[in-house]
C-alpha cells in the first residue's frame, strides 16, 4: 500500500506547514511583501502510479522544487488544504475521483488561493477535447504522458512567478478581494489607528474574532459547501451589522474579525451576538456553528497592547471555543490559555 504522505525535503514541508498555520491562526500579523519567495516552491503531485510521480520529481528536484506526493483525490485535497502548495499536478485518472472533478473542487475551495496553478496530466494520448475540458475545469495546462524534461521546469517557473506576484499583490492590498472587507494587513493598519484614538481618549478597546465550523457534515463535499456558504453569510453580516466606526476584516480563509474603539467586555459580547444573529451558536448534531473569541482592554491608555497582538489573542480564544465542547460559543482571552 502506498504511504499517505511523502515529502521531499521533509524539513521544508513541515516548516512551511507550521509557518502557514501560525500565520492563519494568529491572523493579525502583517504579511511581508515577497514572503512567498522565502521557501522552495512546493508542488503536490497526485498520481496513483508511483513511477510517474518519481519521474516528475526527478525532473523538478534539481530545479529547486519540494515535492509532496498524493495517491488519491482525497489525499490531494487534504494535502492542499494543509500545505497550501505553489503548484498542483493532478492526474486525470485517480482511483477514487475523476481528476477534473478534483480540479473543480480545488478551484471552488475558499482555503486555496485562486492564483495557485493546477496542471492536469494524462496517462495516455490526449485529444483536443481533453485539453479543453481540463481548461474549463480550471486547469492552467494539460500535460500528456510524454513530458519534456527541459520544458516542464520552464513552464513551472513561469507559473510560480505568476503565483508569487499575485500573492504579493494580495498580501499588500488593504482590502480582501472576495469579501470587500479589510485584509489582514489592512485590518492591522486600521486597528492601530483605532487604538491610537482609544489611547488618546482613555477608552476601552476590543477585538472580536469569529469563524464558522461544521458539525458532523454528511460528507466532505457537503462540509465544503456549508463552510463556503457560511463564510459568505458571515462576511455579509459583518458589513451589514457592524458600526461605521468599527473595522471588520478577513484574517484567513474562514476567520473574520472586528476591531472596535470604546467597547468594553459586555459591548464586545453584544457586538458578537449582533453580528452572528441567525447563525447557530450552540453545539448541534449537524450543520454550521459559529465560534468566537475576543480580547478587551478596559482603558487602552493605561494598558496599551499592540492591536495585532490583541487580534492574535482573540483568535487564540476563538480556537479554544472551537476545540472545547462545553457549550460556550465565545470565549474571552485569558493569559495562560493553551494553544
Amino acid at each position: 500500500m502506498a504511504p499517505d504522505i511523502d515529502v521531499r525535503p521533509s524539513a521544508v514541508g513541515q516548516a512551511r506547514t507550521t509557518v502557514r498555520g501560525n500565520v492563519e491562526s494568529m491572523g493579525a500579523r502583517e504579511a511581508m511583501p515577497g514572503a512567498s519567495r522565502d521557501h522552495p516552491p512546493l508542488v503536490v503531485i497526485a498520481n496513483s502510479q508511483e513511477w510517474h510521480t518519481r519521474s516528475i520529481e526527478s525532473v523538478l528536484g534539481p530545479h529547486g522544487y519540494a515535492v509532496l506526493r498524493a495517491y488519491t483525490g482525497k489525499q490531494l485535497l487534504d494535502h492542499c488544504r494543509s500545505a497550501r502548495p505553489d503548484i498542483i499536478i493532478v492526474d486525470s485518472d485517480l482511483p477514487d475521483m475523476d481528476g477534473l472533478d478534483v480540479c473543480r473542487t480545488l478551484r471552488d475551495d475558499p482555503i486555496l488561493s485562486k492564483s495557485t496553478p493546477i496542471l492536469v496530466t494524462s496517462p495516455g494520448h490526449s485529444s483536443r477535447q481533453d485539453r479543453l475540458a481540463a481548461l474549463r475545469a480550471g486547469a492552467w495546462d494539460y500535460l500528456g504522458s510524454a513530458l519534456d524534461d527541459e520544458e516542464l521546469p520552464l513552464k513551472l517557473d513561469t507559473y510560480v512567478k505568476a503565483k508569487f506576484d499575485a500573492d504579493r499583490v494580495r498580501e499588500e492590498s488593504l482590502l480582501d478581494q472576495l469579501t470587500g472587507l479589510y485584509s489582514a494587513r489592512g485590518l492591522a493598519r486600521r486597528a492601530r489607528e483605532l487604538g491610537s484614538l482609544a489611547f488618546r481618549h482613555h477608552e476601552a478597546f476590543a477585538c472580536v474574532v469569529l469563524s464558522p465550523m461544521v458539525i458532523n457534515a454528511a460528507d466532505e463535499l457537503a462540509a465544503e459547501e456549508a463552510i463556503q456558504a457560511a463564510v459568505e453569510q458571515l462576511a455579509k453580516a459583518l458589513k451589514d451589522r457592524s458600526r461605521v466606526s468599527d473595522a471588520a476584516g478577513r484574517l484567513g480563509p474562514t476567520e473574520f474579525a472586528i476591531v472596535t474603539q470604546g467597547t468594553d467586555a459586555a459591548g464586545a459580547l453584544h457586538l458578537a451576538e449582533r453580528v452572528t444573529e441567525g447563525f447557530p451558536r450552540a453545539q448541534q448534531d449537524d450543520g454550521i456553528r459559529i465560534v468566537a473569541g475576543y480580547d478587551v482592554v478596559a482603558n487602552y491608555h493605561d494598558s496599551p497592547i499592540d492591536p495585532p497582538e490583541m487580534l492574535a489573542r482573540a483568535s487564540k480564544a476563538m480556537h479554544q471555543s472551537r476545540i472545547t465542547n462545553n457549550g460556550k460559543w465565545i470565549r474571552r482571552f485569558e493569559v495562560g490559555m493553551p494553544n
